[in-house]
């Protein structure tokens, strides 16, 4: 009995992983585009991180205003201010200078308790605030600057925890 002769073999691709190949660079080729790939002023992103920087700004403001009001508290609450700054200056490194430059309403504005415990708890909520917020946005923009965001909202909430356990 003989055998069969051998399937043809087609040389070179198929159809499929050619539609495959085409489909997948555009695809490659969308998402690629660079964040300000517009002409129609900031990107989302560039708005985000402008946002970001400010909302950091203002937290900063409100530390200043309660290491201000309770210069006692300087000990507990430094290392913290000095890591909200670090993050103001992350998001304003690659924010644009008009929308970084823009004042928003400044948290400093809200009065300070005179207890210190009223004033730590007030800096608490406003860390967890800011760090939902934060965390929300994470959806909404690419992937360097949601990382950052995710850093920045993972020190808030560990320092909005730092500041309610450290007040029992």
């Amino acid at each position: 009995m003989p055998y069969p002769p051998p399937p043809r073999t087609r040389s070179g691709p198929r159809r499929r992983s050619l539609l495959a190949s085409a489909a997948g660079a555009a695809l490659l080729a969308g998402c690629s585009a660079g964040p300000d790939s517009g002409d129609d002023g900031p990107s989302a992103a560039a708005r985000a991180r402008a946002r970001a920087a400010r909302d950091s700004r203002g937290l900063l403001d409100r530390y200043d205003a309660v290491l201000a009001a309770h210069p006692a508290l300087a000990d507990r609450l430094g290392p913290l201010r000095t890591q909200v700054a670090a993050h103001a200056t992350a998001f304003a490194e690659g924010a644009p200078a008009t929308a970084a430059a823009t004042a928003g309403p400044s948290a400093s504005a809200t009065p300070v308790p005179a207890a210190e415990k009223d004033a730590v708890a007030g800096l608490a909520a406003a860390e967890r605030a800011l760090a939902d917020r934060r965390a929300r946005e994470l959806l909404t923009v690419p992937g360097e600057l949601a990382r950052l965001l995710a850093s920045v909202a993972a020190a808030g909430a560990a320092h909005a925890y730092l500041l309610t356990e450290g007040a029992r």
